[in-house]
């Protein structure tokens, strides 16, 4: 039954392509019949497309609750693939995790997108094209969480990149969309040939390609560090670590936002769930060193991440720098449970395992929030760059107050759901005087601290966009006329993940409570001593090390709320006047705080991070050639590793494909003879 759910999922993602293919037609066809004239008939043909992806994603979410809720997994297969080898599916509470994961990102943007692409109908850009890439993204991404073979795993990562290739180029006129588009697809590649290896080097050992044989396959130490590497570049490299993370920032900001919001949201997570699957379940015998690996680079990438988004002014590609540290929070918590099992300290590894896996969820919620919330401000102000927003808290009041609780919630701020996830991965870093080694309880403390030094950056990085894009005055025309989103599904989706970063937050006990069922599956043990004191108290490591109870929280801040509204409302006795302006006149946008100068201080500080060009420019006055008419600032900021690693492999392809272009002669005869040649190497392959 809940496989069935899962399938039933598919298809109405698949159906919602098939009607994205037809959207024309039923238009028509709604007119022509008459029913264009019945508005419920006429919505029906307009909205089927996301109609059917919304019911997929519910179709998920329940039946990946229901899978992350029962004690086994369900399998079965699918007439696909090879005669020799059928697609094998498998769900259990790992993989209904994240299809759960998936399910709510789905059904927000099912929402979202009727009304934001509404535009994309009568211009130059086809709609179709966009709904049936969508649908084929949703349908890959979900069959990886099934596949149980490596097989079928891989067809599904394929169909997952080589369907959001396509929406990161959905606007293929300008110039830089393609070009993040081909850096999107090569890396992508790249990534999946280390996936393909990895999975070679367990099948060279094991009696298939499913993953039922890899699990019964021991490897040794060296093959199986071998794999795992493989796997972490392959993986890591879609999930965006630090250093294979620069083609994150180009590829997401250029796609619709709602895409945006589902590769940043979910499809990343689609890339931590491989590697826990890899890991965890297939592999089996985690090594701490594999931990150490893992807490390096995913604390290199939080750090760095978050700094390169406080340099950013680019609104959407801010977020997906943003992601690139949230992911790196990610990667500290699995690198943390890595080194406790490895080390036998089971309980405290299933404790980062669980911290991991609620950072997950809890960024895309937030990051979906964010992406879409700032999607209704592109779409109402026409504007990417925060220096040209402002005041938009008075123009667009309920798009500023959910994208007030995104940025709460990436800020790590009580009681919403971004502080319990990485108070989790804090609480298993301060049980490092646990570990025998010495290195170990010195790496694990200094890691924990570039954690917190990220998350501090992280709270400001959004004062910065919150402050320069909502308060003070508008910097623009578009600013200064923009008007709130006229259709309420842009407010509907983004308002149910508000609600859910809300109740993750307030009840993490429950949430914990969950998700100690993937331990209990991969691991065979909890985490009883979280819900030890009831659902009010979290207690992850026993109430002697440290508690937290988010409804006392919660009613904290709501006491403390309404005692600030009681004591600073005016009295109608108050005489109130306008403030005094030291003599300079009335304020005006050039007065405020830009959102170059608002980073200014950080850039000055940890200017070796970043490759900085900065320059001033001046125009004499007319009038007079000593003093300087106007200054022109211009500051150019890039990111180290796109010369280091991805201008290499690009060159390297390109001139790969100049000379296998050679081959191209022209002659009908020369493809005889390719053909000849390569059938006699089949028949001897064969043979």
């Amino acid at each position: 039954m809940i496989l069935f759910l899962a399938y039933l999922s598919l298809v109405m993602a698949l159906l919602s392509g098939m009607a994205a293919l037809l959207n024309g037609r039923l238009a028509v066809w709604a007119q022509q019949s008459g029913a264009g004239r019945d508005q419920p008939a006429r919505w029906l043909a307009d909205n089927a497309v996301y109609l059917l992806l919304g019911l997929s994603g519910l179709l998920a979410l329940l039946a990946g609750a229901t899978a992350l809720l029962s004690e086994g997994a369900s399998t079965g297969q699918l007439p696909l693939g090879l005669p020799w080898l059928h697609w094998h599916m498998r769900l259990d509470a790992l993989s209904g995790f994240f299809l759960a994961v998936i399910g709510i990102a789905v059904l927000a943007v099912s929402l979202y997108a009727p009304g934001y692409v509404r535009d994309f109908r009568h211009g130059k850009y086809s709609s179709s094209v966009l709904g049936l890439a969508t649908a084929l993204f949703v349908t890959g991404m979900e069959l990886v969480l099934l596949a149980d073979d490596a097989f079928s795993f891989v067809i599904a990562w394929e169909l997952m990149s080589v369907s959001s290739y396509f929406l990161v180029a959905f606007q293929h006129e300008q110039a830089a969309n393609r070009r993040a588009a081909f850096l999107y697809l090569l890396m992508a590649e790249v990534g999946a040939i280390a996936i393909i290896l990895a999975f070679g080097v367990i099948a060279a050992f094991a009696h298939g390609f499913g993953f039922e044989a890899f699990r019964l396959t021991h490897l040794s130490t060296g093959w199986g560090s071998l794999a795992f590497a493989l796997a972490l570049f392959g993986f890591g490299m879609k999930a965006g670590l630090v250093p294979v993370h620069a083609w994150l920032p180009e590829a997401h900001p250029v796609a619709p936002s709602h895409i945006s919001g589902l590769m940043s949201g979910v499809m990343l997570k689609v890339a931590v769930y491989g590697l826990i699957r890899f890991s965890y379940d297939l592999l089996g015998d985690v090594r701490w060193e594999w931990g150490v690996a893992v807490l390096l680079l995913g604390t290199a990438s939080a750090v760095l991440g978050v700094l390169y988004a406080m340099l950013q002014n680019n609104l959407k590609r801010l977020l997906a720098y943003s992601s690139i540290e949230n992911v790196g929070i990610i990667f500290v918590g699995l690198g943390l449970s890595m080194i406790f099992l490895g080390t036998g300290q089971s309980e405290l590894g299933v404790l980062g395992l669980v911290a991991a896996l609620y950072h997950a969820l809890n960024h895309s919620l937030f990051k979906n929030l964010l992406f879409l919330t700032a999607g209704s401000v592109l779409h109402q102000t026409h504007e990417h760059d925060l220096e040209q927003m402002g005041g938009l808290i008075k123009r667009m009041p309920r798009t500023a107050i959910l994208f007030l609780v995104g940025s709460l919630s990436i800020s790590a701020l009580p009681p919403l759901n971004g502080f319990v996830s990485e108070w989790l991965i804090f609480q298993a870093a301060l049980q490092a005087p646990a570990l025998d080694s010495g290195v170990l309880r010195g790496v694990i403390p200094v890691a924990a601290a570039a954690l917190a030094f990220a998350g501090a950056v992280a709270a400001t990085c959004f004062v910065k966009v919150f402050g320069v894009a909502f308060l003070g005055l508008p910097r623009s025309r578009h600013a200064q006329y923009a008007r709130e989103v006229a259709r309420p599904g842009m407010l509907w989706g983004p308002g149910l993940l508000a609600a859910l970063c809300f109740l993750t937050g307030v009840f993490p006990t429950a949430i914990v409570g969950v998700l100690e069922n993937i331990p209990l599956i991969l691991l065979g043990k909890g985490l009883p001593s979280a819900s030890a004191h009831g659902w009010l108290w979290l207690t992850p490591g026993g109430s002697d090390n440290a508690s937290y109870a988010a409804p006392l929280v919660m009613l904290a801040v709501m006491v403390a709320g309404w005692l600030g509204y009681r004591l600073m409302r005016h009295s109608d006795d108050v005489r109130r006047a306008a403030p005094w302006d030291c003599g300079f006149g009335g304020l005006n946008a050039r007065m405020q705080y830009t959102a170059t100068a608002f980073a200014q201080p950080l850039r000055r500080i940890f200017q070796p991070v970043w490759a900085i060009r900065e320059s001033i420019e001046s125009e004499p006055a007319r009038d007079s050639g000593l003093q300087p008419g106007v200054l022109h600032y211009r500051l150019e900021v890039t990111d180290r590793s796109w010369r280091s690693l991805y201008l290499p492999i690009s060159r390297g392809v390109d001139e790969m494909s100049r000379r296998v272009s050679r081959i191209q002669t022209g002659q009908i005869r020369t493809y005889i003879a390719y053909s000849f040649f390569t059938l006699l190497i089949l028949l001897w392959v064969v043979s």
